[in-house]
Formats: C-alpha cells, structure tokens, sequence
C-alpha cells in the first residue's frame, strides 16, 4: 500500500523569513502581538463624518513634513541684510535674515515655493477640519460621558491650532504679518497692570524688538507642534480606551458597536485617504498662490497696508476689534482701552469658555450621570443644535466684519454702514438663528411623529363605495420606525417644595430652583416620541385622535403634538402591538 504524496509549502522567501523572525523576536521580549491582536479586532462604525478628524490628522503629518523641509532653509533672525536675487523689486531692499531667507525657499530653492503653499494650505485645512469636528461632535452630543476629557483636548489642540498659525505666518517678517503682530502688541499692551510688562518680555523691548522672530520660531516648530502631538497622541488613546460614538439606527445600543474591525478594512481606508488628502493639498499648493510676501515687502513699522486680512480662523478677532467703538475709561492716572480689551480679550474669552464648558452645563442641568455612545440627532436636542448654530451665526458675523473694508470697496458701499449693520447683526443674527433653529428642530420632530403614525405619503387616491375618497399611506419598516421613535425627550427637573411638611425651609432648594429654571430652558420645548399606544391607535384609523398623550392633564399642549385628524388607509402590513422602539 503505498502512501499518497503530502504537498509542501513552497519555501518562504528570504525577506518573509526575517520579517517572520524579526516579528517574533520583538513579541517574545514585548509581548506586542497580544496588542496588535487587539487593536486590529477593534471595531469602527462606518460613517463619512468620523473622516473629518481623519483629515485633522493627516494634515497636521503633511504640516510637519513640509515643515521639517522649511526649516532647512529658513533663517530665524532680525538681523539687517540687503535682498540681491532673483525678485528685482526688491533688489538693493533692506529687509531682516528672516524675509530674505523667505524670498530665497520661494525662488532659489528647488520646490521651495512648492512646499511653502503646501505648508499654508495644510495649516488652513488642519484648522478647518479641526472646527467642523468639533461641530460634528457637539451637534450629535458625542462630548457626553465619558468623553468630556476628549472634548477638552480637541478643544486644546483647537486653540494650541490658533496660535501655532498665528506664530507660523510671523515668521516671514513681511508687511502683512508685522500689521499682525502691531496688532498683538495692543491687545497685550491693553491688559490692566501687567500689559506693558507681557509686551516687553514678548518683544525683547520696545516693539518690535530684535528678538521676535527667534522666539515665534521656537515656539512654531517646538514647542506648540510637540504639545499638539501629545494631546493627539491623548485623544487617540481615548478613542481606543472607550467604546467609539456610532449613530442611531437598528441594533445599535450604548452597549455594542456596530460596524468593521480596524484590520483590514479601515487600516486600507486610512491608507488611502492620507493620500487622497496629500493629494489634494498638493494640488491646490501647485495651482492656487497663498502669502505672496514678494509682493508685499519686509515689514515696516510705518507702512500699514489696507485689505489686510490674517488668515481665515483669526479673522473673527480681527473683526471684533474693528467693530467695537472707541471707548476708553481713565481711572486717575490709568486708562483702560474698552475699544480693544472688550473685542479682543471679553467676547472670545465668552465664546471659547462657553464652548469649552458646555458639556458639563448640560451635564449638570440634565442631571445625566450615564455612559453615552449612540449619538443624537441634532433635530431631537434643540436647544443645543439652536445653541451652537447662534455661536456659529456670530463667529461668521465676526469674520465678515473682520473683511468690511474689502466688502466696501468691493460692492461700493459705505464701510460706515457696513460697521453699523454689522454691529446690530453681531447682537440680533445669533438670537435670530437660536429661535428659529429651534423652531425648525421641532418641526422636524413633528414631522417625524407625524410619518411614524400614519405612514409616508403615497400619492394614490383610494375611492370607497360610499364616494368617500382616501389616501393610502405607506408605513414605515421597522428601521426606520426605530429611527424616528428610539430617543429620549428629557422633561425639565422637578423638585420638591420650598418647606417641608413641618414648615422648615429645606437645604438646598435655591439651588435645586436654580437647576429647575435651567433645565426649563433647555428642555421646556419638546416633542415626546411616539409610544407603543399611541402608534397602535394611529393604526386603527382615526381611533387615536380621543387617545390622550402620557402627561394628559398636565401638559395640555403636548397633546396637541399627537398627529391625528381624517381617516387614512394603509398599505396593508402586519402591524402588531409590540413595542414600537424595538425593530
């Protein structure tokens, strides 16, 4: 009996070999295979929005590595020199170490112009990935427990962002910039006390010093980039640590997440897109120009150029300052300068504080001390979806403000009138948006209720024997029934009276009143979701329309929100009388 053949292995090459051995060697001395084993089953939901803190990162790499390209060739120093190259307009120019060296990546330096627009465009698209994020993450509430840390760090990096671009385009020491950095100068200078002092020590003296653009340097490619990648480095342990937000929809719980493992699927989409993003920041780097210094010239403190704008993310300050009027306070010998602390240090500090402090407001008037990983919709919170599109309305208010003399020349208008508009809108825009965002949002959740009972609109026309005419409804399948009913409508905080039943003031009622009166803010608005009842009753055509709501006789106008009216028929289905939130 001879025995059948056994086929080998063909024998692995040299290069899988060592890798193999290599591999091995690290994992007996590090155990790191248990973590990459780990980390490759972790799972991801699958959502476009989760890519733009992915676009965050990848520009912030591209950031670096062009940085690291410019710092080659640039030189950090105020030292005078006298431009000879190949830009004639400005040969024979005095200018500092710093702009000459500028004019020298841009046109000596092969491919220094090249990644010079590469940088810039990569910094911009870094800061407006970060804000869309962080809009993304506040509008579906993705800042809740656990992941009010996460919040701050973003919020971190977003602010670190600002400075890291406000440090970065200093450096040329070009008109443009040094009108920026004058601008700096009197916002430190306007602080009470110890202006004078902050601005000496910035500026290694009287501005604008020899020592400013060393400083911005170290500061630029040291020590604001390693704090960013720390705090990178901190939010995407967390992301890791924690059970990673996914949306609403069938399945999907604050217990499991729904979705593909890291390895292979999303390790070949992050591959992927990283280049898809280089891609396109080299592109517009290659076709579009960004701070064309050459043209502007070496900074001069007596030259103030007029359209001058900082770049986008800073605008909102510059507008700020210039829609405040001149006042000023002088206290004996002390003036303070309203006209630049109020625009330049009072309404940002309002509008970063709130937004970084809002997790924990809604935290504290919700009184919601549980683990949150399914998002919401932004229609089913409508004070904080309102909320966040009036901070929205008036940081767009302040950007355009921040542009009003090129909106003048632009549409030959009066930048006189344009000041005044915006001023009035800077106070009436946002509190316009607030009230109807939050009309909208309430509407749609009427809407939501309105097609969970009765079905979405077929069109059809349905003629009874009797000549009664009906339209037929098309019901909702069970997804999208879950969609529409599976969230939670926080009713405001009730309390217990002022006095107990002997007549003794309790302890702590002004605070409860206080949290009472907040939660009635956020939350006296709402439209409760669709229950099993009620959905049965909507089923059996026009029988609802005497079903009172679940707070009947305490909130009248809640049974207003219950959809009825008219006889409506179905497209038949097998309704049952299950839980409707269930799919």
């Amino acid at each position: 009996m001879t025995t059948p053949a056994v086929k080998t292995p063909a024998a692995a090459s040299p290069a899988a070999r060592g890798a193999a051995a290599t591999a091995d060697y690290l994992d007996q001395r590090t155990s790191i295979g248990t973590a990459v084993k780990g980390l490759a089953r972790k799972i991801f939901p699958d959502h476009w929005s989760f890519l733009l803190g992915e676009i965050a990162l990848y520009s912030f790499i591209v950031i670096l590595i062009s940085g690291v390209f410019l710092t080659m060739f640039f030189v950090p120093s105020m030292a005078e020199t006298t431009y000879d190259g190949p830009w004639a307009a400005l040969n024979g120019v005095h200018m500092s170490e710093a702009f000459s060296s500028t004019l020298r990546l841009s046109f000596e330096i092969r491919g220094g112009l090249l990644m010079r627009q590469v940088h810039h465009w990569a910094a911009l698209l870094f800061m407006a990935s970060i804000v869309t994020h962080m809009m993304r993450v506040f509008f579906t509430g993705a800042f809740r427990k656990p992941r009010e840390l996460n919040w701050l760090i973003g919020f971190t990096i977003m602010i670190l962002g600002l400075l890291a671009g406000l440090t970065g385009y200093s450096l040329p020491d070009d008109v443009l910039s040094g009108n920026g950095m004058r601008i700096t100068d009197g916002v430190v200078r306007a602080i009470p006390v110890i202006g004078s002092y902050l601005s000496y020590f910035i500026f290694g003296g009287e501005f604008p010093g020899t020592e400013l653009i060393p400083r911005l340097f170290t500061l630029h490619v040291l020590l604001i980039p390693a704090l960013i990648l720390g705090l990178i480095g901190a939010h995407l342990i967390l992301v890791f640590l924690q059970k990673h937000t996914q949306y609403p929809g069938a399945g999907r719980t604050d217990k499991n997440v729904v979705g593909y493992p890291l390895f292979p699927i999303y390790v070949a989409k992050a591959g992927g897109f990283f280049f898809i993003v280089f891609g396109v920041i080299a592109l517009m780097a290659a076709t579009m120009t960004i701070n064309p210094v050459w043209n502007y010239g070496p900074f001069d403190p007596a030259i103030v150029s007029a359209g001058a704008q900082p770049d986008w993310y800073m605008l909102f300050l510059e507008g700020s300052l210039r829609l405040m009027p001149g006042w000023e306070v002088v206290l004996g010998s002390f003036t303070l300068p309203l006209n630049v602390l109020i625009p330049a240090v009072v309404i940002p500090g309002v509008l970063f504080t709130s937004l970084a402090l809002y997790p924990f407001i809604e935290a504290v008037v919700t009184g919601d001390r549980r683990e949150h990983h399914v998002l919401n919709r932004p229609r089913n919170v409508p004070f904080r979806t309102a909320t966040g599109v009036s901070i929205l309305t008036a940081f767009v208010i302040l950007i355009l403000a921040g542009s009003n003399d090129l909106i003048a020349t632009h549409f030959g208008l009066s930048i006189n009138n344009i000041t005044w508009v915006f001023r009035a809108a800077f106070f009436l825009a946002p509190a316009a948006s607030f009230w109807v965002t939050k009309r909208i949002c309430l509407g749609l959740q009427r809407k939501d209720r309105e097609l969970v009972l009765h079905g979405h609109e077929t069109g059809r026309i349905v003629r009874f024997a009797n000549g009664e005419y009906i339209e037929v409804h098309r019901p909702l399948d069970d997804y999208e029934r879950w969609l529409r009913v599976n969230y939670e409508s926080t009713a405001p905080h009730e309390i217990e009276p002022a006095h107990d039943s002997r007549g003794v003031r309790r302890k702590g009622y002004r605070l409860d009143a206080l949290r009472q009166r907040a939660s009635r803010v956020f939350f006296e608005d709402r439209v409760e979701p669709v229950t099993p009842a009620q959905l049965e009753a909507a089923h059996s055509h026009g029988e609802h329309d005497a079903l009172e709501g679940p707070d009947a006789g305490q909130t009248p106008a809640l049974e207003s929100t219950v959809a009825g009216g008219g006889r409506r028929l179905t497209e038949p289905e097998d309704h049952t009388t299950t839980d409707a939130r269930k799919p």
